[in-house]
């Protein structure tokens, strides 16, 4: 019996400290992405809500490292904040640790998994999944539990290999964890109130398609 209360202490032992390393694959990407100083790109919104009809929106999004995301737009437009994260910033802000999750599949191939969980009460999320392409040193998945506003999936699409900014963002969430700023989203959107506030959870998706990348990097 001690033995094996040995065995399993050491199992214990093994697992906390591997969670204690930051993953290094992780790394690879962040720095890839902290090499970019500054980039601007245009962008095109959609939304695929059913009690929100509203025409497809565009507006140009500014990036400096180490200041918030900016845009502009003749239409004042609901941008989702998680998903205009492209640096992981938002999830490596505070100290974190990670635990390699092994591999996950999607359309037939194989990336990754690393959940990323925070140390620091300051961070608004209680664990993330991250889905990534090890050999391209991107991310191509994020599931990001929130503390308040539910849970975000974020897919990423890049149109070429040699791509480290995405091309295409589709963010998927539960309508009644977040707050949607109805007021915000232009004057030629509709919406069906009854639809709103009937019965039932509901579910959401932002379509970001991006083009036209303008970026300032140090590699």
């Amino acid at each position: 019996m001690k033995k094996i209360g040995v065995i399993i202490l050491f199992q214990f032992l093994c697992i906390g400290l591997s969670a204690q390393l930051v993953d290094a694959d992780l790394l690879k990407v962040k720095n890839r992405l902290d090499s970019i100083l500054s980039f601007s790109t245009q962008l095109k919104l959609e939304v695929d809500i059913s009690f929100i009809n509203m025409p497809v929106k565009k507006a140009q999004m500014f990036y400096t490292k180490g200041k918030r995301v900016k845009f502009s737009s003749d239409d004042f437009v609901m941008l989702p904040k998680r998903g205009l994260d492209f640096s992981l910033n938002s999830l490596l802000e505070y100290s974190f640790i990670t635990v390699d999750r092994g591999v996950e599949v999607r359309n037939g191939k194989t990336y990754k998994a690393i959940n990323i969980i925070p140390t620091d009460k300051r961070a608004d999320f209680s664990i993330a999944t991250v889905l990534i392409d090890t050999k391209l040193k991107r991310v191509m998945e994020t599931e990001i539990n929130t503390k308040k506003d539910g849970t975000y999936l974020l897919t990423l699409q890049y149109n070429t290999e040699a791509k480290i900014l995405p091309d295409k963002v589709t963010v998927n969430f539960e309508i009644e964890k977040i707050r949607i700023p109805i007021n915000f989203m232009g004057k030629d959107t509709e919406l069906d109130r009854k639809k709103m506030k009937a019965a039932g959870t509901k579910t959401g998706a932002i379509y970001l398609t991006m083009s036209n990348y303008q970026i300032k990097s140090v590699l």
